[in-house]
């Protein structure tokens, strides 16, 4: 959960957010030394006199200047697509979700369970109880089980929408007519907040995501009650 005057992400809740946690540092730390001798040459050029004239005309210092970018573009390149690809596996996940982007909710369909859904509302401030957040509560969360891949389903039904909880690594579109998919494993028990990541009108900050990562056995026990209350 992020926390007012934060500078870093939310602590990572999967696997693939910890490595982009790993990736964003280790490309901001070539970003820093880079900087750093930039800065340093810039300074050194300002304020001395001297001229060195093999520095002016130097075959060396061409060479130098033209391959080290390039290795420096390879160190960030490798990681970088490593984890694209690691975003896009989908192995036997355990549970498959649908998630349908509407003006301005969410409704989300277990597809492993026979007629199993429900909408997923913004609580109002008025109604909101003590200790929950503003504009990021929801009345029905999505409670999928610890340590079990999930896949999740996204789509629209009107407009463009975008399906995005920061703390799990998740952000993709919901098209209309159109089916993504996206999966992720909860690492831990928690409450993870998200809210919709594309303009879709008017009421666009008011369609939270609410994802609960619960034990095996309470996330049985939440499906027992929740289908209960269909019939």
């Amino acid at each position: 959960m992020a926390h007012p005057a934060q500078l870093g992400f939310q602590d990572a809740a999967s696997p693939v957010m910890e490595e982009l946690l790993h990736f964003h540092d280790h490309a901001l730390m070539i970003v820093f030394l880079i900087s750093t001798l930039v800065l340093y040459i810039i300074v050194a050029m300002v304020t001395t006199k001297l001229t060195n004239k093999f520095i002016l005309d130097s075959q060396e210092i061409e060479i130098i200047w033209t391959v080290l970018p390039a290795i420096i573009l390879i160190l960030i390149a490798l990681p970088s697509l490593r984890i694209l690809y690691l975003m896009d596996e989908i192995n036997d996940p355990h549970l498959t979700i649908k998630a349908v982007g509407h003006q301005w909710y969410w409704s989300y369909e277990y597809t492993d369970y026979t007629e199993f859904g429900f909408d997923s509302y913004m609580v109002p401030t008025q109604q909101l109880p003590m200790g929950q957040f503003r504009l990021l509560e929801a009345d029905y969360r999505m409670v999928v089980p610890v340590a079990s891949p999930i896949r999740v389903l996204v789509t629209a039904e009107d407009v463009l929408h975008s399906w995005a909880v920061p703390s799990l690594g998740i952000k993709m579109d919901a098209v209309p007519g159109r089916l993504n998919q996206t999966a992720f494993i909860a690492s831990r028990p928690g409450v993870f907040y998200g809210q919709c990541s594309e303009i879709c009108g008017a009421n666009h900050s008011f369609m939270p995501i609410v994802v609960e990562a619960v034990p095996l056995s309470h996330f049985e026990l939440w499906t027992t009650l929740m289908e209960a209350e269909e019939i």
